[in-house]
């Protein structure tokens, strides 16, 4: 599936070193460093195209695209893979419920979500992949379970013994009733008859009246979700023979922690006998009003109609890095008025003919992101120059600088 445009990146100096990228890894609970490489394997889990991109999404995307930079820039090259769940029950559900053709549906939302990561200056994914393209390999990936032995069956659909793997639960650690709960509200069945653990993975529906399906030697029908992004990512990011882990970083919102990221985990080891990913890094939920926000509670902050009543994209872009990304946060008009007049006091600094120095600027942006993606740190620097060179500074370099937060910030001024 074709992504959005390229993002050109400016390159930084050669003077400037980059450390050791260091982010929080979900399965440790831990800061952990990424170990240095020319090239990263990174699989960020992508939307379920029923409705219009929101703030939630956006501040995803955004963390991961904050990622890719840094590795970028640190000479290595990435290859990030993103999936579009084109095929699900929300999205049946959405087209019933309105009376349009699903695919009608996801194609149009799928269309929006691209404008506006083209707006937010997001880097595109290498591979940009929907599931019922990925049909195929997401089949030949149910019959690798199946050989491996680790599948039963109830009724004709195809169930994964997720207990298969030795590290099942241990990197999301829940207790047995938090699972249990979780895993009922995102997608699970717990209390079907005939499962052998109440937490088994379904990975392929038997084809049920007025439902899409495709043949398969299972019989017709339709994978489960989280042997998809399983199949997607073993298949697009191939390991070379060096390789410890299946990838480098599994990405997604904190909200896909359990069940789908320990799910498809143990899935892939079952597949392929090692650890999927090295580090699993996930972003903090973005809510309204004291909620999450979220389709199913209709408290949307849509990225379009900021963009629409003429909201800067680096604006929605700044308030949402003036948060911890991995810390979950509140959503209001003030947080983005403050970025608009924050963007502008900085845009302002730098047109000026002389400005503050600026080598240590973009220095103690290299040591913020360094530092688990510290981007209000960053921001708070950024201030401090702008208020420095409204003052009478100088010594610096604007274009230098401009060309530092483009590259690593993804602010393009």
């Amino acid at each position: 599936m074709k992504a959005w445009p390229e993002v050109y990146i400016p390159a930084l100096a050669e003077r400037f070193i980059l450390p050791t990228l260091t982010l929080h890894d979900t399965a440790s609970g831990q800061l952990s460093p990424l170990n240095r490489a020319t090239s990263y394997r990174l699989y960020v889990c992508g939307i379920t195209p029923y409705d219009a991109t929101h703030l939630g999404h956006a501040a995803t995307y955004l963390t991961f695209d904050l990622v890719n930079r840094y590795l970028r820039a640190t000479g290595a090259e990435v290859n990030l893979v993103q999936n579009i769940t084109d095929i699900d029950e929300p999205l049946l559900e959405r087209a019933e419920r309105d009376g349009v053709n699903w695919q009608s549906l996801a194609d149009s939302q799928v269309d929006l979500f691209r404008s506006d990561m083209s707006a937010l200056h997001i880097i595109p994914p290498n591979h940009y992949v929907g599931v019922v393209e990925s049909m195929p390999i997401i089949i030949e990936a149910v019959l690798a379970l199946i050989d491996k032995k680790v599948t039963y069956q109830i009724d004709k659909d195809i169930y994964f013994r997720v207990n298969s793997d030795p590290n099942f639960l241990q990197r999301s650690h829940l207790s047995k009733s938090e699972e249990l709960e979780i895993f009922a509200q995102r997608g699970g069945d717990p209390n079907r008859p005939g499962k052998e653990n109440q937490l088994d993975a379904l990975i392929w529906r038997a084809a049920r009246q007025g439902e899409p399906s495709w043949p398969s030697p299972m019989g017709a029908g339709r994978p489960g979700w989280h042997i998809e992004c399983s199949a997607i990512a073993l298949n697009y990011l191939q390991r070379d023979g060096e390789n410890t882990f299946s990838v480098d970083i599994q990405g997604g919102g904190s909200d896909l922690i359990f069940p789908h990221h320990e799910i498809s985990a143990a899935q892939s080891y079952a597949i392929t006998g090692r650890e999927f990913a090295q580090l699993y890094v996930h972003a903090g939920m973005i809510g309204l009003s004291g909620e999450k926000m979220s389709k199913s509670l209709g408290n949307l902050v849509l990225v379009s109609d900021l963009l629409s009543r003429g909201t800067p994209a680096m604006a929605i872009r700044w308030a949402l890095m003036s948060r911890r990304y991995e810390e979950d946060a509140m959503w209001d008009e003030d947080r983005l008025q403050q970025s608009i007049s924050e963007i502008s006091a900085l845009h302002l600094a730098l047109a000026r003919e002389e400005v503050a120095p600026t080598d240590s600027v973009i220095e103690v942006l290299i040591e913020s992101l360094a530092k688990n993606l510290d981007t209000p740190a960053a921001i708070a620097e950024l201030n401090r120059w702008s208020a420095e060179t409204i003052a009478g500074s100088t010594g610096g370099s604007a274009g230098e600088l401009s060309r530092a937060i483009d590259t690593l910030l993804g602010v393009a001024l």
